[in-house]
């Protein structure tokens, strides 16, 4: 096992990486930019090290600066979190040509699953279903054209993107090019690769995703599904596992479809991949997460399985310490993530200071947060504060426990507004308690407060 982890990251997962490795022993090291030189993570780590101003790219972007804090403390591992530098491969290059391992999996890999193209044709190969569209990048007129063919809606989405950046929905031809020529460029703001290809866009879809947890001696398991539908703007807001309303055995079948996938690669490490389940009950690959996902929690929460332990386990070249046998899911989780964003002001950012925080406790109910009173919500990041996990026998009464949760949490501040009562009427509504709700749920919700406002 790994002696010393860097923590490449900021917020609730730096937090909850950290409280990872101190369970399995391991001595942590928080980097940290100048606006988060008094965050929870720095106060908890053995160890923390600046590494430069608040924007992302002269501090936790910046991998020059990440190797040295690595170097100058003496780490043998980095652990990257989700966003940043979690899915760089040249990142991932740089740390391997140090002799430091980055918890995930091999940078050649990364790579693959990285460019979306290349991550459609391997899964194609492999057997996987996919949307009618493009395997490789094309100019303006290719993609034109073989939107035309597909027929719309069809969605442009950047080879290097992910997160729910870099895409965009087209739903007439006559808009395609200007639509292919602005997402392009997003693209290569965000990602410093312009290139986008076209797939067919469901309008009513379910967004399922599969946990899988593989070792470098080619065994691979999956640890169930989490629905991530409840979206807006392609950002998950509310996540969930078992995912409820699925035909009989599909979940079996998607997840079978990803141990597939992550053995045709060689994946090594935690990782996702993403479906999409249309009206029919067909499924369709999306794309392959090459790191711990936001919403990881309500896996543990009916597996029991730590599935940071299990990267940096698997990391430190140990095997998989699991079979497909072990795995037998429990219960309901919901995820809720709390943002200091303000839905009366188009989700606009609320960066400020806490002067009030408080989180729900109570049975079966988990926090992953880093705020407290007094902590400063910076504008340089994301918005996220909290995560909000809820575990119970049954759906109905993880809904219940959820509400029960969002009505005791508590955030306040003279400029900071929450997207707490949003989500409440989200889950609460009609639909998500039905389990009829798709990725549209939220438009649909926004549509009608619209409606009703101009009343």
């Amino acid at each position: 096992m790994f002696r010393t982890v860097l923590i490449a990251n900021r917020g609730e997962i730096a937090l909850r990486v950290a409280r990872a490795c101190r369970e399995l022993g391991i001595r942590t090291v928080a980097v940290h930019s100048t606006a988060d030189r008094h965050s929870a993570v720095v106060r908890f780590a053995d160890e923390a090290v600046h590494i430069g101003p608040p924007p992302p790219r002269q501090s936790y972007l910046c991998a020059a600066a990440v190797l040295e804090a690595a170097r100058r403390c003496g780490a043998d591992a980095v652990h990257p979190g989700y966003g940043f530098l979690s899915e760089d491969p040249d990142f991932a290059e740089a740390c391997a040509a140090e002799g430091i391992v980055l918890v995930g999996p091999p940078p050649e890999v990364m790579a693959k699953l990285g460019d979306k193209g290349s991550a459609r044709a391997i899964m194609k190969a492999a057997g996987l279903p996919l949307l009618p569209g493009s395997l490789d990048p094309l100019g303006p007129e290719e993609a034109h054209a073989l939107a035309d063919r597909i027929g719309y809606p069809v969605i442009v989405k950047a080879v290097a993107g992910g997160g729910g950046r870099g895409m965009q929905v087209v739903t007439r031809s006559a808009d395609f090019p200007e639509v292919h020529r602005r997402t392009s460029a997003t693209a290569q703001m965000l990602f410093g690769d312009g290139r986008v290809y076209v797939e067919r866009y469901l309008r009513s879809a379910r967004h399922v995703e599969i946990q899988i947890l593989c070792d470098a001696y080619g065994n691979a398991i999956h640890l169930g599904e989490r629905d991530c539908s409840v979206q807006r703007r392609h950002q998950k807001l509310v996540e969930e596992t078992p995912s409820p309303g699925l035909p009989a055995g599909l979940a079996e079948r998607m997840g079978a479809a990803a141990v597939a996938g992550a053995r045709a690669v060689g994946y090594v490490g935690a990782g996702t991949f993403e479906f999409l389940v249309d009206p029919d009950g067909g499924f369709h690959f999306m794309e392959v997460n090459c790191r711990i996902q936001v919403e990881h929690p309500v896996t543990e929460m009916v597996t029991g399985v730590d599935l940071v332990q299990q990267q940096l386990r698997v990391a430190a070249g140990e095997r998989l310490g699991l079979t497909q046998d072990d795995i037998r899911p429990r219960g309901v989780a919901v995820e809720c993530r709390l943002n200091a964003e303000d839905p009366e002001r188009d989700f606009a950012p609320t960066p400020g200071v806490v002067e009030e925080f408080v989180a729900p406790s109570g049975p079966f109910v988990r926090v992953d947060t880093h705020a407290h009173p007094g902590y400063r919500v910076p504008p340089n990041y994301d918005s996220l504060l909290a995560k909000l996990v809820v575990w119970a026998p049954d759906r109905d009464a993880a809904i219940a426990r959820m509400l029960r949760a969002l009505d005791e949490t508590r955030v306040t501040g003279p400029r900071i507004a929450t997207t707490r009562d949003f989500l409440r009427r989200v889950v609460d509504h009609p639909l998500f308690r039905a389990a009829e709700h798709d990725t549209a749920l939220v438009d649909r919700l926004l549509g009608a407060e619209a409606v009703a406002a101009d009343r």
